[in-house]
């Protein structure tokens, strides 16, 4: 009986005992990918800079007499104009009325010097044979003097009525677009009045802002790229001018850079923009070889057996499809180029018969 109570409780134990046995390893099958060495590669050196698009001179085209009523309005915002292109007209009646006066005014005072003239000459004359005493020929000589500078004074009445005439027409100081009207049509205008605004000559810039330590490697005529929201084609730039001061707050100066086409650009849009500042050497990777994991950046080492090391490197920016490796990684070394997302720290890979030759 013992020896059949041992045999009974060995069977009921041995499923336990297998259960406890340690488990045979499992071979995971190697991934195959591609290979990829670092590349030492020159690339422009950037800085980049945040700001604004602004016309490049606003022009206020306004009235320059006052009292005459708008008649017509012939421009609206976004229209394009040319420099001296009529944008609005006031009422001429009144106007008109005072160069018609003034111009009966000249011919007038021209009447008047041609007799005064007769007289003088008459009593230049006869001046030394006493027909006319002294006083008399002073009299005609002063008539004469004083015809003529009524001439003159009638003649800038003329031109200044001419040249009020002329001011009933508002027009364009320069090519450009409108980009505000406030301009009423039937209003009475005052001297002075603001009816529009002009982006002088289509000239758009970009007002970055740029930290002070930036600025010894600036320069006027340096290349820039400017990108605004809603395109993704930048815009060419080149930096017209350096500020002069730099903001106490902030320590940032203002850097102006004259846009090469206006693209989606609009006054007042937010830019992000790149300054060209030369070029550097960097260590280069396609960006598929780069695994994000946590908030860092990693690779996949190969050795000469295809086993695979994890290494966390530190990015520098991206041009194109490839990514600045500044931290972690020799330049003479070869990484997993195409499903690192699959891999782990040890892995065993098979190289595509590409990357292996």
């Amino acid at each position: 009986m013992p020896a059949l109570r041992r045999l009974t409780c060995l069977f009921l134990l041995a499923p336990l005992l297998a259960l406890a046995q340690p488990a045979a390893p499992v071979n995971r099958a190697a991934l195959t990918v591609t290979a990829a060495s670092p590349r030492n590669v020159e690339w422009p050196e950037l800085l980049t800079a945040n700001g604004s698009i602004a016309a490049w001179q606003d022009a206020s085209v306004g009235t320059e007499i006052g009292g005459l009523r708008l008649v017509e309005v012939a421009v609206n915002v976004g229209d394009r104009v040319r420099r001296g292109q009529v944008l609005a007209r006031m009422q001429r009646d009144t106007v008109e009325a005072e160069l018609a006066q003034a111009r009966a005014n000249l011919t007038e005072a021209e009447a008047s010097l041609t007799e005064a003239r007769a007289n003088a000459d008459r009593a230049r004359k006869i001046e030394n044979s006493g027909a006319f005493s002294a006083q008399q020929v002073d009299r005609y000589l002063t008539g004469e003097a004083t015809a003529a500078a009524r001439v003159e004074v009638m003649k800038a009445a003329l031109k200044a009525a001419t040249l009020r005439q002329a001011q009933t027409e508002i027009r364009a100081p320069d090519d450009g677009t409108i980009s505000a009207r406030s301009a009423t049509l039937g209003a009475v205008l005052q001297a002075g009045e603001e009816l529009f605004r002009l982006i002088r000559q289509d000239r758009l810039e970009w007002r970055a802002e740029v930290p002070a330590t930036a600025l010894t490697r600036l320069h006027p005529g340096q290349q820039a790229q400017v990108f605004v929201a809603g395109s993704e084609a930048p815009i060419p730039a080149r930096l017209r001018v350096i500020g002069p001061t730099v903001d106490a707050q902030t320590r940032n100066a203002l850097v102006y850079a004259d846009l090469g086409a206006r693209g989606e650009a609009r006054p007042g849009m937010f830019a992000r923009g790149e300054i060209a500042l030369g070029t550097t050497r960097v260590l280069a990777l396609p960006q598929g070889a780069v695994l994000l994991r946590d908030g860092f950046a990693y690779v996949f080492q190969l050795d000469d057996a295809q086993r695979v090391t994890q290494r966390k490197v530190t990015l520098g920016r991206r041009v194109g499809d490839e990514v600045a490796i500044l931290e972690g990684l020799a330049a003479n070394v070869r990484v997993v180029a195409t499903g690192v997302a699959f891999l782990a720290d040890g892995d065993q890979v098979r190289l595509a018969p590409a990357a292996a030759r």
